[in-house]
């Protein structure tokens, strides 16, 4: 994905644009006012949400390789006569800006971190009809963002005499507590399956056993509305029933996520091949095979996804 404007490179780098004169301290005192944003990064990733399960952001006007993330998450519900509801998910970002010196000889240097970050969701359904029925979850989130630049940071002490302490060797780690409110409609019918959803997130995340540069606290908000309709194609693959699929689903960001990488929200429309797997020995009932286009303001993109559903 492209868009002009990486608002997220001056928002967690405002440093950057700091004379060389300018004190340890304020430095330091700046960073801690950012760690807020590094948080802002894992917020994106914390449950299952097709608009950012795959989801590179470049930088054209600056050629910056940005942001990309990374997940693998997914739910369900363990049976009709015991509907607790378990979701997992775990996401990999890396955060790639270029930090500029300032002064009469400016220079550029890439800063690298990452990030690993884990979600659990534990729910019950309750049904409101055959089809219908809410469903709120408790999540827990774990995250670590670290740094790799123990060499940049030494070029920028050396060229500007400020030390980096977050820049080397430090790390963020963060717990979030919160939980999730859906709203599930199921229609399965012989000639045509139709599923919607629409679910609240607020999860907070709070730094913990940190780099004392960076400690601080996000608000991870986001409503979703998320639809799939399957269709018998007539085909048959190896024995089994092959379904077309039809997918929308559009994300609001709120509280501190929203405008944080340069969007208010990201829609996805996907289409793809569904197969019947249930006569195989393994534990997945059927496979689908997904393109998804994805946009919002200024932004597009593509992606190529393998699901599977039990």
């Amino acid at each position: 994905m492209k868009f002009n404007c990486l608002k997220i490179i001056t928002y967690l780098l405002g440093i950057s644009l700091l004379p060389p004169a300018s004190s340890q301290g304020l430095v330091n005192g700046l960073l801690q006012q950012r760690a807020n944003s590094f948080l802002t990064v894992i917020s994106y990733s914390l449950t299952p949400d097709v608009t950012t399960g795959s989801l590179s952001l470049n930088d054209s006007a600056l050629s910056n390789p940005g942001l990309s993330m990374t997940s693998l998450g997914g739910g369900g519900t363990l049976s009709e006569g015991f509907p607790l509801y378990l979701e997992g998910t775990i996401a990999f970002n890396r955060y790639n800006p270029t930090f500029i010196t300032n002064g009469s000889s400016p220079i550029s240097i890439p800063v690298r971190w990452n990030s690993i970050s884990g979600t659990g969701g534990i729910g019950w359904d309750f049904k409101l009809n055959e089809q219908l029925k809410i469903r709120p979850i408790l999540n827990v989130s774990l995250g670590h963002v670290e740094s790799d630049l123990s060499i940049a940071a030494r070029v920028i002490e050396n060229k500007t005499g400020i030390g980096l302490d977050f820049l080397n060797n430090g790390r963020l780690n963060a717990y979030g507590l919160g939980g999730s409110i859906v709203l599930d409609y199921e229609d399965y019918r012989p000639d045509q399956e139709n599923e919607f959803e629409l679910r609240y997130t607020n999860i907070q995340l709070t730094s913990f056993d940190s780099s004392k540069s960076v400690e601080g606290h996000t608000s991870a908000q986001s409503i979703g509305l998320w639809s799939r309709r399957r269709v018998p194609t007539g085909f048959t693959l190896m024995g089994s029933v092959v379904r077309s699929v039809v997918e929308f689903a559009h994300t609001q960001y709120l509280g501190d996520s929203r405008g944080a990488l340069g969007f208010n929200f990201l829609s996805s429309i996907g289409t793809g091949l569904e197969l019947d797997i249930k006569d195989y020995d393994i534990f997945f009932t059927r496979a689908r095979l997904m393109v998804r286009y994805q946009f919002a303001p200024d932004i597009s993109g593509y992606s190529i996804g393998i699901a599977a559903s039990f």
